[in-house]
């Protein structure tokens, strides 16, 4: 009876307060990324459409699968993309990297992110490994990235 009970509750539990976004289908901190391919870098300047919270140094790098989609145009699940944004502080006429502000993922599981064309979207605060910055469950970040629809919702380009 008491194991009846249990699994009554633990069963109601689940109907009623499924797991969120953040416990099911969460993006992991790209350990390492730093590590893999370095594909560009770019700078976002006042004036430009996404400088807020975008202005910055962008540095992007993709995981050995990500490397392989850059070329190919063609993303299998496991690929995953991070941009490192950092401030930039002008500096004997020099443009240098400052704090970071975020690190930006895109982790391909077409399955698990099903709703936002088969990427999970999330941002790092500044040098945090789990403070987490996307809380629609990357909605937002994949209503920018639609554009990008013929190109796998990817905007960066390997740089030759």
């Amino acid at each position: 009876m008491k194991t009846r009970v249990a699994l009554a509750i633990a069963g109601l539990l689940l109907f009623v307060a499924p797991a969120s976004y953040s416990e099911t289908n969460s993006v992991p901190f790209p350990e390492g990324y730093r590590n893999w391919l370095h594909a560009k870098s770019m700078l976002i300047q006042p004036g430009h459409a996404l400088e807020n919270p975008f202005q910055g140094i962008h540095h992007i790098y993709a995981n050995g699968k990500a490397a392989k989609g850059l070329k190919s145009g063609s993303y299998a699940d496991g690929s995953v993309l991070v941009f490192d944004l950092l401030n930039y502080e002008e500096k004997d006429k020099t443009i240098q990297e400052g704090k970071r502000k975020l690190v930006g993922v895109m982790h391909k599981d077409a399955a698990k992110y099903a709703s936002t064309g088969g990427w999970g979207f999330e941002g790092f605060a500044g040098d945090s490994k789990t403070e987490r910055l996307v809380t629609d469950g990357g909605k937002s970040c994949f209503d920018c990235h639609t554009a990008q629809k013929a190109k796998d919702f990817v905007f960066s380009e390997l740089r030759d």
